[in-house]
Formats: C-alpha cells, sequence, structure tokens
C-alpha cells in the first residue's frame, strides 16, 4: 500500500475525496481540484470509507503477548484439540478465572522455583 499523499491539506487524496464530497462537491470537481482523473474518486471514496466491523476479540478484549517458547510448548496440547496456541492459551486463563483458580496454579508454580 503506498503512503499517504497530502492533498488540499487533508492527509491522503482519500481524505480529500470524502471531505469534499461531504461538501457537496461533484466528482468532476474533486477531480480538478485534486488534479487526477475523475474516474479515480469512486474508488478512493470506497477505499476510505471501507471498514469491516470490529470483531468481539478486538472490541471487547486487550491484547497479552506471549514468547514464542511459550507458544511453542503450548502448540502440541493445542494441535491435539484441535485449536491454536492463542485459543488454548485463551481458554486456560478463562477457566482459572471463571473456576478461581488462581492459588492452584499459582502455589504449584511457586513450588517449582
Amino acid at each position: 500500500m503506498p503512503a499517504p499523499i497530502p492533498t488540499l491539506g487533508y492527509p491522503s487524496r482519500s481524505a480529500a475525496v470524502v471531505a469534499l464530497r461531504g461538501e457537496g462537491e461533484s466528482d468532476r470537481r474533486i477531480a480538478e481540484l485534486i488534479g487526477i482523473p475523475v474516474e479515480r474518486i469512486g474508488a478512493l471514496y470506497v477505499s476510505a470509507t471501507r471498514q469491516r466491523p470490529a470483531r468481539p476479540s478486538e472490541r471487547d478484549a486487550r491484547t497479552v503477548t506471549f514468547p514464542n517458547s511459550i507458544l511453542d510448548k503450548v502448540e502440541p496440547a493445542a494441535r491435539a484439540r484441535g485449536i491454536t496456541a492463542n485459543e488454548l492459551i485463551r481458554r486456560l486463563v478463562e477457566t482459572i478465572a471463571d473456576d478461581d483458580l488462581f492459588e492452584a496454579v499459582l502455589d504449584e508454580q511457586a513450588g517449582a522455583n
């Protein structure tokens, strides 16, 4: 994807198209102002206004990262269950939180150190 080209005081051509259309300018006039073929205006507008809805996991979550070494250790157990390592970790943390298993998990871990 090319870098945005600042245009008419907007951060990109697409932003300029959206703003100028919002002000009621015709596609032909916008093309003249920007200096591009009129056929490009529709594509720039669609590109700028296209948004996929946020997935529930993106909308209602925070990101937690794990080292690859941990993901590699979890991978065989996840594969055996037909899920990804990330999904297995999500399920483990959810189960620990839902069933209040923090002490049980952490006590065993403390004894191992």
